[in-house]
């Protein structure tokens, strides 16, 4: 398998992060950056679940290998921090011609 492109994983965070906190940025290194580019911070909670569709029965992000459950809100706030990373080093990851139209 291919390693990721990005690597928000091991990027300095706002808060401490425990195994769960650690998977949820991998999960976001292998989310490709077009999907990425889909989220609308304006979506309800109901629509990011759908969006991402890896949500269970209980509202918690489906990932493996947690200490703890992850809910919307925390995958919001950490998606929004990835979208970030994202922008700040996309032109020195990806060169202009493998960019997505309007970049």
């Amino acid at each position: 398998m291919k390693p990721p492109l990005w690597n928000f994983e091991q990027q300095p965070g706002d808060e401490p992060l425990d195994e769960t906190g650690i998977n949820l940025r991998a999960y976001f290194d292998l989310m490709p950056d077009e999907k990425m580019r889909q989220y609308q911070m304006g979506w309800t909670n109901d629509e990011v679940i759908e969006w991402d569709n890896n949500f269970r029965d209980d509202g918690n992000l489906m990932l493996l290998c947690c200490e703890r459950g992850v809910e919307v809100g925390e995958y919001r706030r950490v998606l929004e921090s990835c979208i970030e990373y994202r922008n700040r080093v996309r032109d020195t990851l990806i060169s202009p011609a493998q960019q997505l139209p309007g970049d």
